[in-house]
Formats: structure tokens, sequence, C-alpha cells
């Protein structure tokens, strides 16, 4: 079932949304307490009806970026935690923006443990993903890559959906470590981002231990 309030937009008409049900009920009741019931009933049935069994034959629709930018301009968005390294990286973005203006951003997501999660406590997670963003914007510019990043959310389809709105990018590259070492294959970030978003998407897995990378 779709999250109702996963943008302002839709939170917003959730509310009016929620604001008329109890006004109609409020209304019948006060005319007819049978009325009210009946109101209530009905109300309640479609709501239902819309949330489990239409939302379930429908599913979500794609989200795409909703920035423009000039024709001869090329953003590229990579989601990386300590990955964005690698030959077989760096020449995919090379080869993304070949013939355009590149426009590189790097979103490095928060990683916070469980404790800090549970706490609510952002600061550590917030500068270890800092430290690792400074990492990475480092080795783009040794491979001759301008770029810059910011700190994501920790739901790496989240920080995506965030720069779809703010960066609006044309390609979005995943870098992760290889099958076994990486929370986001197992968690399936790649696959959620292909099914969520409407945009291309590169799967980068990045062996900084063997160094070496593919392109998935």
């Amino acid at each position: 079932m779709r999250n109702p309030l996963r943008s302002e937009a839709d939170a917003f008409r959730f509310l009016l949304l929620t604001i008329g049900y109890f006004a109609l009920i409020v209304v019948g009741a006060v005319i007819n307490t049978w009325l009210g019931l009946v109101v209530f009933v009905v109300l309640t049935l479609v709501v239902l009806y819309v949330a489990f069994i239409r939302g379930r034959d429908e599913p979500p629709p794609r989200v795409a970026s909703t920035m423009s930018h000039p024709d001869d301009e090329r953003r590229i968005l990579v989601i990386a935690n300590e990955t964005v390294a690698g030959d077989t990286l760096h020449g995919m973005i090379k080869q993304k923006s070949e013939g355009y203006r590149e426009n590189v951003l790097v979103v490095a997501p928060m990683q916070p443990s469980p404790l800090q999660h549970l706490a609510s406590d952002e600061g550590p997670g917030r500068q270890v993903a800092q430290e690792r963003l400074d990492v990475s914007l480092a080795k783009l510019r040794e491979a001759g890559i301008s770029a810059r990043g910011h700190i994501g959310d920790s739901d790496p389809l989240q920080s995506i959906e965030d720069a779809l709105r703010t960066f609006g990018p044309d390609e979005v590259i995943i870098s992760t470590h290889p099958e076994g070492r990486s929370h986001w294959l197992e968690r399936g970030i790649v696959d959620g981002a292909r099914d969520r978003f409407a945009v291309p998407i590169t799967h980068v897995v990045v062996d900084l231990d063997a160094h070496r990378s593919e392109v998935r």
C-alpha cells in the first residue's frame, strides 16, 4: 500500500480528505443519528476499498525528476557510502556525461548504528558520513571529475527521491559493495530504486579489498 504522506502535496490532500470525512459524519449525525451511522459505514468502506483493494491492484506511480536544466548539461546523481572509488565508477560517470557539461552530485546517506537510530541521535552518523563524502569528492577530483555533494537521509531510496526534487538528475548511479558485504543489496535498494523511480539507474559494484569494480 502506498504511503499517503510521501510528499507535502500528498500530506495536504490527505488532511483535506480526513477533514471532509469527519465533517460528513458530523453533518449526518446532526440531521439524524442513524443517518450519521450510515454515512460513517459507507465512507469507511470506501476508504478501506481504496486503501487495501485498489491500492494493491494499482502500483504507485514512479517518481520522476521535477527540475529542468539546460540541454547541454548532464546531471548525474551518485548514491554511495564509502565506495566512490574505482576506475569503473569514474569511467561510468565520464561516459554518462560525454558530450555534455557534467554536473555531478554525490550523496552519502547517513548510516547510524541501531542504538543511534533508536535514540534519534544523528550527530555521530552525520559526522562519519561527512568524512566519507569528503574522501569521495577528493577521489573524484583526482580522476578529473568535478563534483559536489551532501549528506543524505539514512534511507538511500529517500535520498534519491529528495535529489530528484532538488537536483533533477538525468542519470542515477548506485555504488555498492559486492554481495555478502553490502547491506544495501541485502535490503534490495537497487531493485527498489528501479521500481520506484522513472530515471535510468546504473548499479556499480566496487570491491575495495580486491581493487576491482564492475557494472551490473
